[in-house]
């Protein structure tokens, strides 16, 4: 140890910090949604349902919406089955 480390004591580094804060900050928001489905989830499925269906004929079961977090991501999956096309 230095001699102002002695003086002083030894700071925490800025980049410290801030991972400590965000660490905190992430924790807090996922903990807020609580691990489920977010909200607009629902009215997401919905309205592509809406969509897709002026086009071709589906049900809310072709339909597959999921949130998925992995680290620091979240991946939004949508999965449509389409009926196969009558020619």
């Amino acid at each position: 140890m230095s001699m102002i480390e002695v003086l002083f004591g030894s700071r925490k580094k800025t980049a410290d910090t801030a991972r400590e804060r965000l660490q905190i900050i992430l924790a807090h928001e996922r903990s807020s949604t609580g691990g489920g489905m977010p909200d607009y989830l629902p009215a997401l499925k919905e309205e592509l349902l809406a969509v897709i269906s002026k086009y071709v004929c589906i049900s809310h079961e072709d339909i597959k919406v999921h949130l998925e977090r992995q680290d620091n991501l979240e991946v939004l999956e949508v999965n449509i089955v389409l009926p196969e096309q009558q020619r």
